[in-house]
């Protein structure tokens, strides 16, 4: 049973600002701001790096997007969009789709030090705070959150992790939230009106590929 899967159309409705998340052997560093959904706001959860280089953060930021998917996303309602088990663009997949055409070769995060300055988080949080005072339309892709609250997260590649606790068994009932899944990597558009469309990619450095039809690294 796929997981809930989507993106948020709007504008950013609070300021952007870095939150550190430990976890089990790492500190990862997403940006936070939110986007009014029917009036409400949804909190909004960027992955941006981490503090251990063993599963350090990989990145593309395309300052100059073209793709056709843009016509496609500003067709779209504001708000949420719901793209749970669809298996062609609009929804994200990097291995299965071209969305990363003509995005340039992955860049690996400065070491996270928990301030603004280390790349990608400096430029995202520039791009971000633009698009603010702009009141730029932003596209937001990743997976909805569960038990009650508003948001998204998981705006990164979401396939090819390794170790148990992220594998995919496929069937019912779904697999953990963070799991390994197709067409459910996450991703963040900028309509940048005039100017063109700006766009940001992640993955990790221990997520494998080429992965298989449930997400898994193959074999």
């Amino acid at each position: 049973m796929p997981l809930p899967y989507g993106f948020l159309k709007g504008q950013i409705a609070s300021d952007v600002w870095l939150k550190p998340s430990r976890g089990p052997g790492e500190t990862q560093y997403h940006l936070h701001f939110s986007i009014k959904v029917a009036g409400q706001p949804w909190d909004v959860a960027l992955n941006v790096g981490t503090d251990d280089d063993d599963d350090s953060l990989q990145f593309k930021l395309a300052f100059d997007f073209h793709h056709t998917i843009t016509a496609t996303l500003a067709a779209s309602e504001a708000g949420r969009n719901d793209l749970t088990g669809q298996s062609a663009l609009p929804a994200l997949d990097f291995l299965r789709s071209d969305i990363l055409k003509d995005t340039g070769d992955w860049r690996r995060s400065d070491p996270m030090d928990g301030s603004d300055a280390p790349e990608p988080v400096a430029s995202v949080k520039r791009l971000l705070t633009q698009a603010q005072s702009q009141s730029w339309t932003i596209y937001v892709f990743g997976r909805f959150y569960t038990g009650g609250d508003s948001g998204i997260h998981d705006i990164h590649m979401n396939q090819g992790s390794t170790g148990n606790h992220f594998r995919n068994p496929g069937g019912d009932p779904p697999h953990r939230t963070d799991g390994n899944d197709i067409w459910q990597d996450g991703g963040l558009i900028v309509d940048r009106g005039d100017q063109g469309f700006s766009a940001f990619f992640a993955r990790f450095t221990q997520q494998v590929t080429p992965t298989d039809d449930l997400g898994n690294p193959a074999r």
